[in-house]
């Protein structure tokens, strides 16, 4: 491997302003939202570069003249984020300057290992794969004498989102290398695939097809004759794996005959590097399109490796526009973009007038959301959530996301499932969703709120503010909670401009008391929705410590302590002491005994988890009606005591909350187990209630789960992970934007090994199973059959404490269905194509930037990639 030299580059005022920059700047800064201000930094940030790569520092020379355009656009626009030009070659522009972060792991594959040819090829085929973006549609066959799809279930193209791309990949990495190959067979596959009618959705744009092989003397002229020429509406593009020295002219004749390229791949330094340029020759007729292709186009969700958290880009592609002599030079030079942080767009929507269970969303063409509060990648990766993933789905809720996709708008009021935030539990709601399309841009915006949050309390108070003192004194960076603040917490909210924010509750109280001393609750630098029922709601729970709980004795109820909350972000705890073991959430909306006791009538019951050693959490709303309209701004807990006795071994008396989990035992030995989902107790007895429609059960999928990385194999034949751009992505800086950025960078230099990205924990889809009550009478009785015996069962619905009571004789049965993942994921869901494609021009010269890479390398199996690319992506890197 070549030794690289780092370097850092700084601004260097030139006179030259290539390709109309500034202008692509002013249109993206148009058409971007609200951004927060930039700090100017002026110097660039590092690349890496080796001496011997004379393209690489002939693009950091012209590209510096970028410096100033970068510069003129901050002072005409402070609000803009990073600005970053990223060159085909792998060099980056960004402005301002930060500190790179790159992986901190050495790749430690041994190329000695065998088989080294069957390695090669797993990897290339999941690395062309992972070119692939959620706009394309997709196909992965093997085959020797016979062709088989690699996926069983995917009898058509499919869509290559992230899930479908994984299940290739699994069964890419299982394959076993045998037969001999029959090119006929595996074409006439790849052409029945796209050309066949389905009633499927298609890209209908580029149609390619995708040829790794160690080698072969077949030309299958006659198929290409049948089904491709003359009008050669197919490319095929021929990949030769590993070290040989057979012919290969007929793989070379294959991809020029068929409008497509040939490449070899003889080591895995290759690999990325031509499993990529394909993507110059479907660039061409977009290049030639000039100003009909540039188009602004924004990416899906990722996190920026730069510090932003969760973003997305504005790009538009960067033509070469020389000409030699009567013919246009037909590269794509790279994209420019602008990065708009999710963050500042949530800050523009009224989040605490819409109630702890209202909230906006919005989503893209292909239904993923942009803005969602269960969006929560706990992985780098770009994120690719869609909607219907997002929530407990529905036949609603799916023709709310195909009306937001058509760019129409709407309202619908649905019952529907919603989750909490714990997880544990499933509640039937009703919400009201509103929807519309965001003007000038293809996403849509949707709003969702609960009866009782479709009004909300507008207080008018004096500027006096109630003095709330804190007694705990933490450490200033320490998490904020209940607890830290003995008797009352008050969450951290952007109440003014000038409130200086800490993590230390005291201090924050501090500070904003020290503000109110100084300004108004009416003034213009606060917030005056969040400040004037921040008093409200500080005075009412005032009265309610004086007037109420002091007067109570706790003991004579069994209590251990009272609270309340409050949608203006008030917790009060009593007494003071029971605050030192209060674990839950200060911040009210994310509570989950908040938000779950809203939307629920009676008392709402949560048992400790399991080996928590803290009482009986119980919550209920506080209806408070203003003439005719009904609102729930407080939750509190019940004064009141359940009688359970520890009486008869004979007799079994259980309390189970809706979701399943034991509360209250009359059996000493169940104490222990108070918490614990009921199946896991008594599965007959939970069996039976299920089996008799007491409990409802619904099975759900998280897309946004992580794992433990299944241990690599020892024989060398298993791929490694590694970071490779999708089609849409290298022509997005949210690639350039990302941390593999550093990896591909580094490749595209070199030519070489790169450090792999792999982390220790890896995205993975979970499945997610929660019980909840159907609709029930009071009560009914069961004689549940159990080998040679039998049990009679009593239970009762509990209504105004949300919970049932069983009454059993002492005396486990309970099965679930596999869940048929592949035949889940592969269900299509609708999505809008782009009606823009640049597959073909008349101007396209078939030599154009014509390389003949001499790479190779594997065994006698083939693999074929047959896709069709979506119009998204031809705008991209479109075809002749």
């Amino acid at each position: 491997m070549q030794n690289c030299i780092r370097m850092k580059i700084k601004l260097k005022y030139t006179t030259i302003q290539m390709f109309e920059i500034s202008t692509i700047f002013k249109c993206l800064s148009k058409k971007s939202l609200l951004l927060t201000k930039a700090t100017m930094m002026f110097h660039k940030a590092v690349f890496l570069v080796c001496p011997a790569a004379p393209t690489i520092l002939n693009e950091l020379n012209w590209t510096q003249s970028l410096e100033r355009v970068f510069i003129e656009n901050s002072r005409e626009d402070p609000s803009l984020r990073w600005q970053v030009f990223g060159s085909a070659t792998g060099v980056t522009r960004y402005y301002p300057a930060t500190k790179w972060r790159a992986p901190n792991k050495i790749d430690l594959y041994d190329v000695r290992r065998r088989p080294h040819d069957w390695f090669l090829m797993k990897t290339s085929v999941i690395e062309m794969l992972d070119t692939l973006s959620d706009d394309d549609y997709v196909n992965v066959a093997r085959f020797n004498e016979k062709a088989y799809a690699v996926v069983p279930c995917f009898t058509t193209l499919v869509q290559a989102n992230i899930k479908n791309k994984k299940i290739f990949k699994e069964a890419v990495m299982n394959m076993q290398a045998k037969g001999t190959t029959d090119y006929k067979t595996g074409f006439q596959f790849a052409f029945d695939q796209l050309l066949n009618e389905t009633s499927a959705p298609r890209a209908n744009c580029n149609k390619m097809i995708m040829m790794f092989t160690d080698g072969g003397e077949d030309r299958a002229q006659d198929i290409f004759e049948k089904y491709n020429w003359p009008n050669k509406t197919v490319r095929v593009f021929t990949f030769s794996v590993g070290q040989h020295n057979y012919d290969v002219t007929p793989l070379q004749w294959i991809a020029c005959a068929n409008k497509g390229y040939y490449f070899e791949i003889p080591s895995i330094g290759a690999i990325r590097i031509n499993t990529q340029e394909y993507l110059d020759v479907l660039g061409r007729p977009m290049v030639l399109a000039g100003e009909r292709a540039k188009q602004v186009q924004w990416t899906n969700v990722y996190q920026d490796a730069l510090g932003l958290g969760l973003v997305i880009t504005g790009t538009m592609p960067v033509f070469n526009l020389t000409t030699d002599g009567d013919s246009k030079n037909q590269l794509i030079l790279g994209v420019m973009g602008v990065d708009i942080a999710l963050n500042e767009i949530k800050e523009l929507t009224p989040r605490y007038k819409l109630g702890a269970n209202g909230y906006t969303f919005a989503i893209d063409p292909n239904g993923y959301v942009l803005l969602h509060p269960n969006l929560q990648p706990k992985v780098k990766k770009p994120v690719t959530l869609d909607f219907l993933d997002a929530e407990l789905p529905d036949r609603s809720k799916e023709e709310i996301r195909r009306q937001m996709i058509d760019g129409k708008a709407g309202q619908r009021r649905i019952r529907t499932l919603v989750k909490s935030v714990d997880e544990r539990y499933i509640d039937e709601v009703q919400r009201t969703y509103i929807w519309s399309p965001v003007e000038g841009t293809d996403y849509s915006l949707g709003l969702v709120l609960p009866s009782y949050s479709e009004n909300h309390i507008k207080a008018n108070l004096s500027d006096q503010i109630l003095q709330v003192q804190c007694k705990y004194q933490g450490q200033a960076n320490a998490k904020p909670r209940v607890s830290q603040c003995g008797m009352m917490c008050v969450f951290l909210r952007e109440y003014c401009k000038d409130l200086e924010l800490s993590n230390n509750n005291t201090e924050f109280l501090l500070n904003f008391i020290a503000l109110m001393e100084k300004v108004t609750p009416d003034s213009k630098q606060c917030d005056n929705f969040l400040l004037h029922n921040l008093i409200l709601d500080t005075g009412i729970i005032k009265e309610l410590v004086d007037k109420v709980w002091k007067n109570k004795d706790l003991n004579t109820y069994g209590f251990m302590a009272v609270f309340a909350a409050t949608d203006g972000g008030v917790t009060r705890v009593f007494p003071n002491k029971a605050s030192e073991t209060w674990e839950e959430d200060p911040e009210p909306f994310f509570a989950s005994y908040y938000r779950r006791s809203l939307d629920n009538k009676g008392y709402m019951f949560r048992a400790p988890y399991q080996n928590d050693t803290i009482g009986i959490l119980v919550s209920t709303a506080v209806d408070v009606t203003i003439g005719s309209r009904n609102l729930k701004p407080a939750g509190k807990m019940q004064l009141d005591v359940l009688p359970i006795r520890l009486s008869s071994q004979d007799l079994l008396c259980y309390l189970i909350d809706d979701g399943g989990f034991l509360v209250m035992s009359n059996q000493k030995d169940y104490l222990n187990k108070i918490g614990m989902f009921f199946g896991e107790v008594d599965a007959t007895l939970f069996y039976a209630l299920y089996n008799n429609s007491f409990y409802k059960r619904k099975q759900s999928y998280d897309y946004q789960s992580v794992c433990d990385p299944v241990p690599s194999s020892n024989t060398g034949a298993a791929p490694r992970g590694v970071f490779v751009p999708t089609i849409a992505d290298v022509l997005n800086v949210a690639w350039w934007t990302s941390a593999a950025a550093w990896c591909v960078t580094f490749t595209s230099i070199l030519k070489g090994h790169c450090l792999s990205l792999e982390s220790r924990e890896t995205s993975c889809v979970t499945v997610q199973t929660q019980f909840y009550f159907s609709n029930i009478s009071s009560s009914y009785n069961i004689l549940q059959d159990c080998d040679n015996c039998s049990r009679s069962i009593y239970c009762q619905y509990t209504s105004h404490i949300h919970s049932s009571k069983s009454l059993i004789n002492k005396r486990v049965c309970f099965t679930d269905k596999e869940t048929n993942t592949c035949e889940t994921i592969a269900t299509a869901r609708y999505r809008k194509g782009t009606t823009t494609c640049f597959d073909y021009s008349v101007l396209v010269s078939t030599h154009a930037h014509f390389h003949l890479f001499i790479l190779r390398n594997i065994p006698e199996y083939l693999q074929l990639i047959v896709y069709g690319l979506h119009n998204e992506l031809c705008k991209l890197r479109p075809q002749e």
